[in-house]
């Protein structure tokens, strides 16, 4: 029964190609057995034939048995630890390497015979690393390192295929390889000096333009090795021309600015809130608060729709001398309104005629604040000279 389950499994074997870049963090190469499992000592292997040791992974019921694993893939394998019981035999490959890539082949036995369920050819692609440029720099570099303290003679060429063949930078840089660089390259590349201590090949491309724009191949020849990386050098333009850049810059600038002053003067752009009271009553209230913050120093004026001085406060206390004959003595406001930000005030005795428009301002060389307030007393008229506010609502 066992030797026919073999022989049917080894008539079903199954290839497949995997392919991974090189660097990824893993690869999973699939093997996938719906048959009966043997119940005397079974166990599942991978195996590469052109390695020695050729295993790569062996698990048996009871665990994995790697004491015969070739070393090259200590540590970066693993297997489900049901696949016995599930039937997935899939092989886990950690940090794939350009050397990984070969015929791989999976495998179920009894100890006695070993047939193959399924073969994988995986390839290792070559990775490749992605540079942008931006329109208007000044360079670039395109980056490719490999070991450090490299052999006297190690040659370092860059190249590319497309729009067509053609040599970028080679190293060492003979007469004969000077005649080998294309002209759209002459005098705009450079590499370091000191590239055979630190292994760093990388090329410094000066003033990228759009032609630029492609796939960059950097090999290096290290006694019998060749090393090769490729660099794909992406070229951005900018969305919008220098000119429109600074403008917006301008624009956004302004409305922070007009921001700020709306803030700060709302309470005169905004319809100014309305204060009633009867003739008759002893005082009225007009309110004005800010959290602004007000320095030591600054000049508070209340003035009414003529422009005329109601109020003045400054130097740290009132000053009558300034305010209109019909307001002194009918005026005052709260201690230290610089401090508290309550710069209100109250007018004594309102009349008819005191109706209309009032203006609170802080100032210190600027204004640093300005609101109104409608004051509305019933049963008279507004002030001549005065307009009440369109945009109050009564």
């Amino acid at each position: 029964m066992m030797m026919m389950i073999l022989l049917l499994v080894s008539q079903h074997a199954l290839g497949g190609v995997v392919e991974v870049n090189e660097g990824a963090e893993s690869v999973l190469m699939p093997c996938i057995y719906s048959g009966v499992i043997p119940e005397d000592n079974p166990f599942l292997l991978w195996t590469r034939s052109d390695l020695s040791p050729n295993s790569v992974h062996l698990r048996r019921e009871n665990g994995d048995d790697l004491k015969n694993q070739n070393q090259r893939f200590r540590g970066r394998t693993s297997m489900n630890p049901d696949a016995l019981d599930t039937g997935n035999f899939s092989l886990t490959l950690r940090k794939p390497e350009q050397d990984d890539g070969g015929n791989y082949s999976c495998s179920i036995s009894d100890g006695v015979k070993e047939r193959t369920v399924k073969q994988i050819h995986l390839k290792v692609k070559v990775g490749q690393q992605e540079v942008e440029v931006t329109e208007g720099s000044g360079s670039v570099v395109l980056p490719c390192r490999t070991s450090a303290d490299l052999p006297e003679g190690t040659s370092v060429e860059w190249t590319r295929s497309e729009p067509r063949s053609m040599f970028i930078h080679v190293f060492p840089n003979t007469s004969k390889h000077f005649a080998q660089q294309d002209r759209l390259y002459r005098d705009r590349t450079e590499m370091s000096k000191d590239f055979l201590r630190t292994g760093d090949v990388s090329l410094t491309l000066m003033y990228p333009t759009h032609r630029d724009d492609g796939r960059y191949v950097c090999t290096v020849y290290r006694d019998q090795d060749v090393l090769r990386d490729t660099v794909v050098l992406k070229y951005i333009k900018e969305p919008f021309p220098s000119w429109a850049s600074a403008l917006l810059v301008l624009l956004v600038l302004v409305l922070i600015i007009s921001a700020g002053l709306f803030y700060h003067f709302k309470g005169y752009f905004l319809p100014a809130p309305l204060v009633k009271v009867d003739s008759g009553v002893k005082f009225v209230l007009l309110p004005c608060r800010t959290r602004v913050y007000l320095p030591g120093g600054a000049r508070v004026e209340w003035r009414d729709g003529e422009n005329r001085t109601v109020h003045v406060y400054q130097k740290g206390s009132d000053d009558p001398e300034e305010q209109n004959l019909t307001s002194r003595t009918r005026t005052r406001m709260n201690n230290d309104p610089l401090k508290t930000g309550d710069l209100s005030l109250t007018l004594k005795h309102p009349k008819p005629g005191d109706s209309g428009i009032y203006t609170c301002r802080v100032r210190k060389r600027v204004v640093l604040v300005m609101k109104r307030v409608h004051l509305q007393v019933k049963g008279g008229r507004t002030k001549c000279g005065s307009r009440p506010d369109p945009d109050r609502r009564l």
